[in-house]
């Protein structure tokens, strides 16, 4: 997949956090570890949905300016093959691959963004403590590739909001990726694991071999 793009992804990051006043040094912490040293790490919490709309993560936003929003920002930085950009970034043509089941489309309509970690998941392991901006900020991350994907439709609807330990992708050579991604944002943003998450997470990682997470921690 062609997600080479993405190498702009540390300038629309800046842009982001400059567009939401945040401060910049912060975004220069990394974390590396094992999938399953990263797993082992990662903090056990109840998940608590009281107070969750999707509305508290204002999305799509256009961060640096361009005419493109982060939907389309996503489209093309995993365009198989790069669409045609038109007026107000209309996209046409291209071609995408849906890593989550092993499909290709050639229709933006037929593709959802999916946050990696739904915004749901994500306000019951942490973000309900989060600013509005913080969680615009997660809603729209452009600054890690695996936070957004761009996926079947049907197959992110079915996935819905729920973690690992409920949902794979039902392409079985892409569960590994899948997890090692799910690890990966998660960590990203400090959010915490309940323990079916962290058991179905644990297991994976087992049978995930030299599998490396690598992240840059958001502000």
């Amino acid at each position: 997949m062609t997600r080479t793009l993405r190498a702009t992804a540390a300038t629309l990051a800046a842009v982001l956090a400059a567009t939401l006043g945040l401060a910049q040094p912060a975004w220069a912490a990394s974390y590396s570890a094992s999938l399953t040293t990263a797993v082992a790490g990662m903090s056990v919490a109840t998940e608590v949905r009281t107070g969750y709309s999707r509305d508290l993560f204002p999305h799509w936003i256009d961060a640096d300016g361009n005419g493109c929003h982060t939907r389309n920002e996503v489209l093309l930085a995993e365009a198989v093959t790069r669409p045609t950009i038109s007026g107000t970034c209309t996209l046409s043509g291209g071609r995408w691959y849906s890593y989550y089941d092993n499909a290709y489309w050639t229709l933006a309509s037929d593709l959802d963004i999916d946050h990696m970690v739904p915004l749901a998941e994500a306000w019951d392991s942490g973000a309900r403590s989060w600013t509005t901006s913080r969680r615009q900020a997660f809603a729209n991350d452009l600054g890690d590739y695996r936070s957004l994907a761009a996926v079947t439709d049907n197959v992110n609807q079915a996935k819905g909001d729920q973690d690992p330990a409920t949902w794979l992708p039902p392409y079985a050579s892409a569960r590994c990726r899948y997890v090692a991604e799910w690890v990966a944002v998660k960590i990203r943003w400090r959010l915490t694991v309940d323990s079916a998450e962290k058991s179905a997470l644990t297991s994976w990682a087992n049978n995930c071999p030299s599998t490396t997470v690598s992240v840059t921690y958001a502000y």
